[in-house]
This record gives structure tokens, C-alpha cells and sequence, in this order.
């Protein structure tokens, strides 16, 4: 009885020991797997990280384009709104959304006037009179003017 007993202990034993061999093959088969597919998770963040900067840049790109020809289109439609013969624009800057305009006009309705087909364009978002004093050129009085310009966004 005790042979037999020990037999049986010594059979369980070993079916564990083979089962404890199996479940150990199988997980370093999981961890070989799990390794195998961590490479690839990495390579997919990379692939994102680089379509994002493509996008990035490609927003760039398509910003520059969309924003290439406004200056062109901006001193055209000023050209159109400065009344003629009656006020000449000396200066115009632009710093991101802002347009300073300075010139001179024969008086103050005139860039009154100006002001008002500046409101009207399509690129001017509000136009503010920063200065406007009298100066006298070549024997005549004209109005000195520095306006400050909001640019429409988009535009």
C-alpha cells in the first residue's frame, strides 16, 4: 500500500512538473509575442508621430499658399479706396493682424472719407484715427494722418 501510494504521489508529481513545463513554454512564447508586438506598437507611434508632423507641415503650406497673394489683393483694393487727387498714402505696414496706414490728405473730410471705404473693404476689420494734425507743404495746408487698421481674419 505505501508503494502504491508513493506511486501515485511520484505520478501527480510528475503530471505537475509537465504541466508546470508547459504553462512555463507558454509563456515564454506569450512574452517572445508580447516583445514582437510592443516593435510594432512602437513603429505605429512613430508612423503617427510622423504623419502628424507631414499634417503640420502641410497646414504651413497650405497657409503660405492662401496668404501669398493677399498682399497683392490688399494694395490693390487700397489703391481703389484712397480718394484721387486728394490724399497719397507716404507709408503702409503690416505686423501679423494690424495695418498702419500714414499719408497726408487735403483736409479732414477726406480722411474722414478714406476712413470710411477702409470700414467698407473686405480685408479691413475696424480702422482707428491715431493722428491727424495740420502740416503745411509747398505753401498749402493738408492733414498729416496716421490710421491703424484690424485686418479681417481669413481674408
Amino acid at each position: 500500500a505505501l508503494v502504491l501510494f508513493l506511486l501515485i504521489i511520484l505520478g501527480v508529481h510528475l503530471y505537475f512538473i509537465m504541466n508546470v513545463s508547459g504553462l512555463e513554454n507558454k509563456i515564454r512564447d506569450a512574452e517572445a509575442k508580447l516583445v514582437v508586438l510592443d516593435k510594432k506598437v512602437g513603429d505605429i507611434e512613430g508612423f503617427k508621430k510622423d504623419k502628424r508632423e507631414l499634417e503640420q507641415k502641410l497646414g504651413v503650406i497650405n497657409s503660405l499658399e492662401t496668404d501669398r497673394l493677399f498682399p497683392v489683393r490688399m494694395l490693390d483694393e487700397l489703391n481703389m479706396l484712397v480718394p484721387a487727387k486728394e490724399a497719397w498714402l507716404e507709408k503702409i505696414t503690416q505686423t501679423k493682424q494690424a495695418l498702419r496706414i500714414e499719408g497726408m490728405a487735403r483736409d479732414n473730410g477726406v480722411v474722414a472719407r478714406l476712413m470710411k471705404n477702409l470700414e467698407k473693404s473686405e480685408f479691413i476689420q475696424s480702422v482707428e484715427l491715431v493722428v491727424s494734425r495740420e502740416k503745411e507743404l509747398v505753401g498749402m495746408k493738408l492733414q498729416q494722418f496716421i490710421l491703424t487698421c484690424v485686418i479681417k481674419k481669413g481674408t
